[in-house]
């Protein structure tokens, strides 16, 4: 999967990386390459999260490429 982050350094010099496209997924880092490291874990966090919620079928997910 596939996903845009932004990332942007907060007035203390973290890296804060947001996922725009996963509501509430963000995640820092006291350098740029951790904050990258650390928003992959958040975003697996996130899906496993939002999978248990929603009970997602797996034989029903597509991957599709914009």
């Amino acid at each position: 999967m596939k996903l845009h982050v932004l990332i942007e350094q907060d007035e203390v010099g973290y890296f804060v990386a947001e996922v725009p496209a996963l509501p509430g997924c963000l995640s820092q880092g006291k350098t740029r390459e951790e904050a990258i490291t650390n928003v992959r874990e958040a975003v697996e966090g996130w899906l496993e999260v939002m999978e248990g919620k929603r009970g997602v079928d797996p034989g029903r997910l597509v991957e599709v490429a914009v």
